[in-house]
C-alpha cells in the first residue's frame, strides 16, 4: 500500500474557468487560458488605476495649476536657463494639502511647505519637495517658456483636455508593457516550481500565471490611490502601499502554482492507483 501523502495539493482540482485574479486559485485558471482573457482582466486593471489616477489629477492637481496661472504676473518667461519674474519673491502661487506651487527666486526657504508635493521655482532651477526629499531640476538648455498669466492662461485651456487623455492612455500602455515584462522574469520562480512539485505547465502557461500574478497587487494598489485622493491616505502610507502591492505580487506568484494539477505521469510514480497508466496491482 503506498504510503499516504502529506504534501500541499497532491491532488488539486481541475483548474476552473480564469476570470478572476483575486484568489490563488483564480490566478492558477490563467496559466491554461486563452492569451487573450489575461490581457483583457490586464487591460481591465489597468483602466481601473488610469481612471483613479485621472479623477485624483482632476480634482486634486489640476485646479492648483489653474489657481497658480491666475496669480502669474502679466509678464515673465523662462529665457537661456533663467526665470525672468516680474513679481515679488518668495510668494505662494497656489496649493492645497496635495500639491503646493510658489516663487522663490534664491530659494531661501522662507515659502511655506505644507502640501505632500510642493513645486519651487527658483532663479535658475527648480526644486521638487517631497517631505524630507529634494529634488533639484535645471531649467531646460534652448528653451524659451512662457511664465506669465495670459499665455499661460490660453495655452493651459487648450492643452488641459489632451493632456490628461495622454496621460491616461500612457499609464494604460505602460503598465502592460511593464507587466509583460515582469511576467518574462517571474516566470522562472514559477517554472522552477512547478518543476520541483511536478505539477503540469510548460514555459507559456507559466508566463500567464506569472502575468496574472500581478493583478492582485495591482488592485490593491488602485485602492490605496483612490484612498488618498480621498484623503484617507497620507502620501508616506501611500508609499508603504506601493511597496507591499510588490509583496502581494511575490506571495500570489508563489503560492498560485499549487493550485495547478499535478502532472499525469508524476501521479503514476506517486503511486496513484487511478493515474492514467496505472497497471492493476501496482505492477
Amino acid at each position: 500500500m503506498a504510503a499516504p501523502d502529506h504534501g500541499m495539493n497532491t491532488t488539486a482540482p481541475a483548474t476552473p474557468a480564469a476570470w478572476e485574479p483575486l484568489t490563488p486559485r483564480g490566478v492558477a485558471g490563467f496559466a491554461r487560458a486563452p492569451w487573450w482573457r489575461l490581457l483583457l482582466v490586464q487591460l481591465v486593471v489597468a483602466m481601473a488605476a488610469a481612471g483613479v489616477t485621472g479623477w485624483f489629477l482632476m480634482e486634486d492637481w489640476v485646479p492648483v495649476v489653474h489657481a497658480a496661472i491666475r496669480h502669474l504676473p502679466d509678464q515673465g518667461e523662462i529665457r537661456n536657463q533663467q526665470l525672468y519674474w516680474r513679481g515679488s519673491s518668495p510668494v505662494k502661487l497656489a496649493g492645497n494639502r496635495f500639491l503646493g506651487l510658489g516663487v522663490d527666486l534664491d530659494h531661501t526657504g522662507q515659502l511655506a511647505r505644507d502640501s505632500q508635493v510642493q513645486v519651487e521655482f527658483g532663479r535658475r532651477n527648480l526644486f521638487i519637495i517631497v517631505s524630507p526629499v529634494r529634488t533639484s531640476m535645471d531649467y531646460p538648455a534652448g528653451w524659451q517658456i512662457a511664465f506669465n498669466r495670459p499665455e499661460l492662461d490660453s495655452r493651459w485651456g487648450a492643452w488641459e483636455p489632451p493632456l490628461l487623455v495622454i496621460t491616461a492612455l500612457v499609464m494604460v500602455a505602460g503598465l502592460m508593457i511593464i507587466w509583460a515584462l515582469l511576467a518574462t522574469i517571474y516566470c522562472l520562480p514559477v517554472r522552477l516550481i512547478t518543476l520541483y512539485e511536478d505539477r503540469d505547465l510548460n514555459w507559456v502557461q507559466s508566463w500567464r500565471l506569472a502575468g496574472a500574478a500581478l493583478m492582485p497587487g495591482a488592485l490593491f494598489l488602485t485602492f490605496a490611490m483612490l484612498l488618498y485622493a480621498l484623503g484617507s491616505l497620507t502620501l508616506l502610507e501611500l508609499g508603504l502601499a506601493w511597496a507591499l502591492h510588490l509583496v502581494i505580487g511575490w506571495i500570489y506568484l508563489f503560492i498560485s502554482p499549487f493550485f495547478i494539477a499535478r502532472h499525469p505521469s508524476a501521479e503514476v510514480a506517486r503511486g496513484n492507483p487511478f493515474a492514467p497508466g496505472r497497471k492493476k496491482g501496482g505492477k
